[in-house]
């Protein structure tokens, strides 16, 4: 049945379907012709990965993430990142990488990310004599910061895969590497901008309109001291982070910022709840996928011949970054999580790599796979809002991808980045 699967999956993405249709799809075929379950199995098993209380969270974060677009808090944040860099030689992508990482403490999604403050950054690095496939390749390497990050959708997915961890301690496992990230991709932006000589004509702003445009962008950024400080301080749940999140963003756009109204949360909502629908698509039929696979017994027999082998845990990492990197490159970070975490974590820990570790190490590469073709969900996001070609955005590419590259093999070989944290905050 397994083999029927896979055949299945592979010849239904290279068809085009959207990867919710073909894994679900390939798990009615398999089911139909290789074994003798009900077919409705497969839809208990789609609801079954849905009937998940964190998983509220995942809508509620989302429904935020477009609360503060809508609101006009996307716009006050490049303001407020732009007055530090912007005037500076390659000052407005310094901007594009320091927006997405304040950004990324509120979306909890890359996507969002390139679409929303990316594609504003876009129009202003184009402006500023950027070549706008440079800006697009930017912004496409550092909307990748939005899932690793906290809040982050893919860490909610994480935890339910695996009990060693719980979203908390994700979350608080996320911010050293989400930062690091970001350090890269200012470094690289850095080096192409001085070869290229990108200059900014924008003087520095002085210190009163600085001040200014700081103390508005306050509320903004007080979304992520909610976030981070309630759950970390034990006021509530991750769920319930994402509930709060919500009204923070209603009350910030309506009553601090004044730039949303009751006429614009209609469409804001629904946009809210397409991609929700989206998501929980994916979740379900991932879920189903992953239930063909348990049943067959392919987790266990994959472990068992791996620890057979007795590889150290340093390799064992080495060869999962590999996995994972050929992984993305024809599959979303959602259903990877569902379908590889449940087969590599119990490895991991059979090994002794501490769970967060492992953790940020799987997220962090399947994030990377938006990045790359043939089905990097980000290229072609922003191949969308910036009306350009995919193959001129992966040509800018490389810098960048080099960058989260050797930021990826740091958080491999340092532990320590992604356990730290977690271990002063107690979890």
């Amino acid at each position: 049945m397994v083999e029927i699967l896979f055949a299945s999956l592979f010849v239904l993405m290279v068809l085009g379907l959207p990867v919710a249709f073909a894994m679900a799809i390939s798990v009615f075929v398999a089911i139909g012709l290789g074994s003798s379950y009900p077919q409705i199995v497969v839809v208990k098993e789609m609801f079954s990965g849905l009937d998940s209380f964190p998983l509220l969270a995942v809508p509620f974060f989302i429904l935020a993430a477009e609360i503060m677009t809508g609101g006009a808090i996307t716009h006050t944040l490049l303001r407020f990142a732009s007055q530090f860099v912007g005037h500076l030689r390659g000052g407005l992508g310094y901007a594009n990488v320091i927006s997405s990482t304040m950004f990324a403490g509120i979306s909890g999604s890359a996507l969002a990310d390139a679409a929303g403050p990316g594609a504003m950054m876009i129009k202003m690095m184009e402006k500023g004599g950027y070549d706008r496939a440079y800006a697009g390749a930017l912004t496409i390497s550092s909307a990748v910061i939005g899932p690793i990050i906290p809040p982050s959708i893919v860490m909610i997915i994480y935890a339910l895969q695996d009990e060693a961890v719980s979203v908390g301690s994700l979350f608080m496992a996320g911010v050293i590497p989400g930062l690091l990230l970001g350090l890269g991709n200012l470094v690289a932006n850095g080096v192409v901008s001085w070869k290229r000589d990108y200059r900014s004509d924008a003087p520095r702003p002085d210190r009163a309109e600085m001040l200014r445009t700081t103390v508005k962008a306050l509320p903004a950024l007080g979304l992520i001291v909610l976030i981070v400080g309630g759950i970390r301080g034990g006021i509530f749940t991750p769920t319930e982070a994402s509930v709060m999140a919500v009204f923070y963003a209603l009350f910030c756009g309506m009553v601090i910022y004044r730039a949303l109204h009751w006429r614009d949360l209609p469409g804001i909502i629904l946009r809210a709840a397409l991609i929700s629908a989206a998501v929980l698509l994916i979740l379900g039929a991932a879920r189903a996928f992953a239930w063909v696979l348990v049943i067959e017994g392919l987790p266990q027999f994959l472990a068992q011949t791996i620890i057979s082998w007795d590889l150290s845990p340093i390799v064992f990492l080495l060869a999962v970054n590999l996995l994972m990197l050929i992984f993305g490159l024809f599959m979303d970070p959602l259903p990877g999580v569902m379908i590889l975490v449940p087969i590599l974590a119990p490895i991991s820990h059979a090994l002794g790599i501490a769970p967060d570790h492992f953790a940020i190490v799987v997220i962090v590469n399947l994030t990377l796979g938006l990045t790359t073709p043939p089905v990097g969900s980000l290229i072609f996001v922003v191949s969308s809002a910036a009306n350009l070609k995919p193959a001129a955005l992966v040509r800018e590419m490389p810098p960048f991808f080099l960058a989260n590259l050797i930021v990826l093999m740091l958080l491999t070989f340092v532990p320590l980045l992604s356990t730290w944290l977690p271990r002063i905050s107690g979890y």
